[in-house]
C-alpha cells in the first residue's frame, strides 16, 4: 500500500510539474502588448473603449490567453502617474504599447526609442513632436489622429448657428492633458471670420471650472467650446450642469456629452478610432515597422444635438442643424 502511493504520489507530481510547464511554455508564446490609458479602468467611457479595442483584435485573430496577453495599465486622469507608468510598462518589455492622449505617447516616447508606440485620442501628432509626418511617420509612434485641423473651426460655426448673438467662446480644457494651444490656434481664423473673441480657459479641477465658468458668464454673448480632453471626462457632470446654469451655449469634442445632457457634440466616431488602433496592432505584430505605418485620420464624423438641452437654454435649433444631425436626443 505505501509503495502504491508513493507511485500514485509520484506520478501526480510529474503530472503537475509537465502542466507546469506546459502552462509556462504557453504563457511565453503569448505575444505581449501593453497599453497606457489616461482614465481609470472604472470609467463608462474607458469600459466602451477597452470592449472596442479587445473585440477589434478579435476580429483580426487575436484573442488574450490564446495567442496575446495585454498588460493595460491606467492613471485615472492623473497626470503625476503618466511618467511612472510609463517607465514601468518599457521595463516589462511589450512588443507593442497603445498610449491614450497626447502627453501619454510622449511619456512613452522619453522611455523608449524602439517599442512600436500606437496612439489614440491624439489631435496634432506633428506638432507635438510624436510623428514626422501623417504619411511617413519615421520612428517607433505611429497612430490613429482624433481631428484634423478643421475641426475647432467646425465647432465655432455650430454655436453661431444656433446662437446667432454668440460673441465670445472659451475654449475649456487642461493643458496638461489636451494640446490645449494647439486649439487655441486653430481657433483663431475661424473665430474671426465668425466675428468671436476666443477665450482661453485652462482648468485642471472642479474648483477651477465653477471659478472660470462663473467669471466668463459674467459678461454676456458667451459660449463654450470643449475638446476632447480626460480631465474634461472626469469632470463631465460639473461642466454640463454649470453650463445650463449660467446659460452657455457649449459645443462638446466627444458625443457621450451630449447623451449626457450638453448642448450639441460634433465628433469622431470613437468605436472605428478603437478598431483602427487594433488593426495598426496586428499589422506590428505580423512584422510591420511603425515607421512604414501611416497614421489613420477619421473618415467618419458624428453631430449629435440634445432638444431638451436647448428648450431649457430658450434656443432654437435650425432645421438645416437638425437635417445634418446623426442623432437628436429628446
Amino acid at each position: 500500500m505505501r509503495r502504491r502511493k508513493f507511485l500514485v504520489l509520484l506520478v501526480g507530481a510529474a503530472a503537475a510539474g509537465s502542466n507546469k510547464v506546459e502552462a509556462q511554455q504557453q504563457a511565453s508564446s503569448l505575444r505581449r502588448i501593453g497599453a497606457l490609458w489616461s482614465l481609470s479602468e472604472t470609467n463608462p467611457d474607458m469600459r466602451a473603449r477597452l470592449a472596442q479595442f479587445h473585440q477589434g483584435l478579435e476580429r483580426l485573430g487575436w484573442s488574450e490567453g490564446k495567442n496575446i496577453q495585454l498588460d493595460g495599465r491606467f492613471a485615472g486622469g492623473e497626470t503625476d502617474r503618466f511618467e511612472p507608468l510609463a517607465k514601468a510598462l518599457v521595463a516589462s518589455r511589450p512588443e507593442a504599447i497603445v498610449a491614450q492622449s497626447t502627453p501619454v505617447a510622449l511619456a512613452l516616447l522619453r522611455q523608449t526609442r524602439s517599442i512600436p508606440i500606437v496612439f489614440v485620442s491624439v489631435s496634432d501628432p506633428i506638432g507635438s513632436g510624436l510623428v514626422a509626418s501623417l504619411a511617413h511617420p519615421g520612428g517607433n509612434v505611429t497612430g490613429v489622429l482624433l481631428y484634423e485641423e478643421g475641426i475647432t473651426g467646425k465647432w465655432l460655426a455650430m454655436l453661431k448657428e444656433v446662437a446667432p448673438k454668440i460673441t465670445r467662446v472659451a475654449i475649456v480644457a487642461n493643458p496638461k492633458t489636451t494640446p490645449f494651444d494647439y486649439f487655441l490656434q486653430t481657433a483663431k481664423g475661424p473665430a474671426a471670420s465668425l466675428a468671436i473673441d476666443i477665450v482661453p480657459m485652462p482648468i485642471e479641477t472642479a474648483a477651477d471650472i465653477e471659478r472660470s465658468m462663473q467669471a466668463f458668464a459674467g459678461k454676456p454673448n458667451g459660449g463654450l467650446v470643449l475638446p476632447p480632453d480626460s480631465t474634461n471626462i472626469l469632470h463631465r457632470d460639473v461642466l454640463i450642469a454649470l453650463a445650463a446654469k449660467h446659460s452657455l451655449p457649449s459645443v462638446y469634442g466627444y458625443r457621450s456629452f451630449t447623451e449626457a445632457g450638453g448642448l450639441m457634440s460634433y465628433s469622431t466616431d470613437v468605436p472605428q478610432q478603437n478598431r483602427l488602433v487594433a488593426s495598426l496592432i496586428d499589422r506590428i505584430l505580423r512584422g510591420t515597422a511603425p515607421a512604414d505605418l501611416p497614421v489613420e485620420t477619421p473618415t467618419k464624423y458624428e453631430t449629435a444635438i440634445n432638444i431638451t438641452a436647448a428648450k431649457a437654454l430658450g434656443l432654437e435649433i435650425p432645421s438645416v442643424l437638425l437635417a445634418r444631425a446623426d442623432d437628436v436626443i429628446e
